[in-house]
């Protein structure tokens, strides 16, 4: 199959399992959203061999045809610390992080450009089967500040790690609580990575999206808890990469780390 044919495969196969009538589209990007549209919307369920075949070469493919970005390409540098601006689901390390909501599903919104659906979205929908065995083991939501490790799939990196921060409902500040909270976040994701034997880990700005933690405080929050833990903690870690997206995330870790 080509990639066309393959996506087309993609779309029927899933449209089939749906049992609905779905128009799809004549274009190609239309017909590009509407498979990740119909991946968003899935409950984690058994699947061919076949759709995985396909679905895995035609990630990967999407994949390789990115800019991918390594360690030795990443400049900005103090220490084991590292700044980088782009998309995480980009990045050739050990693991990324994903902020990840407490059923650690993955989102479930057609289309939504939070990291958790990005992430999902360029790993395949083996990522949220893995969640959901994760998640049926221990039969209860995810704790807010410990994360869980899972296999990446067609994402460029080995890992995702998936950590629920705290939520700050809309016009409060975050207590000490929560801030705590933050802390450990990072601290789980640190002790995952270091219990695995990872080199790299690439940490997303977590909680500073819906979650609406303050972009400023969160950052502080994630500089010193990594800086005391590489410090206090034997490690294999030699490269903690901090993700940013927005201009403002950058200007703030800018100012933290250099």
């Amino acid at each position: 199959m080509n990639t066309r044919e393959q996506l087309d495969f993609l779309i029927n196969y899933l449209i089939e399992e749906r049992a609905e009538p779905i128009e799809i589209p004549q274009n190609y990007p239309d017909k590009r959203n509407l498979l990740r549209a119909l991946m968003n919307v899935r409950m984690p369920s058994k699947v061919s061999d076949e759709f995985l075949k396909v679905q895995d070469d035609f990630l990967t493919n999407e994949t390789l045809n990115k800019d991918l970005t390594s360690v030795g390409d990443i400049k900005e540098a103090n220490g084991k610390l590292m700044l980088w601006q782009g998309d995480i689901a980009t990045l050739k390390v050990d693991a990324i992080v994903n902020a990840a909501n407490s059923k650690l599903l993955g989102c479930f919104i057609p289309l939504h450009n939070c990291i958790d659906n990005v992430i999902h979205s360029a790993a395949g929908v083996q990522l949220r089967d893995e969640c959901n065995k994760i998640m049926k083991m221990q039969n209860e939501d995810e704790e807010v500040g410990r994360a869980k490790i899972t296999g990446a799939y067609n994402l460029p990196s080995k890992y995702v790690i998936h950590t629920v921060g705290p939520a700050i409902p809309q016009g409060l500040k975050p207590s000490d609580e929560d801030c705590e909270a933050l802390a450990s976040c990072y601290r789980s994701c640190l002790e995952i990575a270091s219990y695995n034997e990872l080199e790299s880990i690439a940490f997303c700005c977590i909680s500073t999206g819906v979650f609406n933690f303050p972009q400023e405080l969160a950052a502080e929050i994630a500089v010193r808890t990594v800086g005391e833990y590489l410090e206090n903690n034997e490690t294999t870690l030699n490269h903690v990469i901090f993700n940013v997206f927005t201009d403002d995330d950058y200007s703030i870790y800018k100012r933290l780390l250099f």
